[in-house]
């Protein structure tokens, strides 16, 4: 199950996501989603469990906890929706 985590920390990266959702079970990848120009997180981020029990505990678990003093929030994923191209 793909897993959005949002308002996380500017400061956050990759292995830090990873170490908390580990305590919940299988991670396959974590990633925060990084601006290009400043080089620090864009305050979101994704963790894919591949057991989605796993994943339910984890969402339920952390939705609404502290992670480096903010509130974050953590649901299942939405794909992707397709946008206008910008010229």
């Amino acid at each position: 199950m793909n897993i959005y985590v949002g308002n996380l920390p500017y400061t956050s990266r990759d292995d830090e996501l990873e170490r908390v959702f580990a305590a919940y079970g299988e991670i396959a990848s974590a990633t925060v989603i990084i601006d290009r120009e400043s080089n620090r997180s864009r305050g979101f981020g994704f963790v894919e469990m591949p057991n989605d029990d796993e994943a339910q505990a984890a969402i339920a678990a952390l939705n609404g906890s502290d992670l480096g003093g903010r509130t974050i929030t953590v649901n299942q994923a939405r794909p992707r929706e397709e946008r206008p191209r910008r010229w």
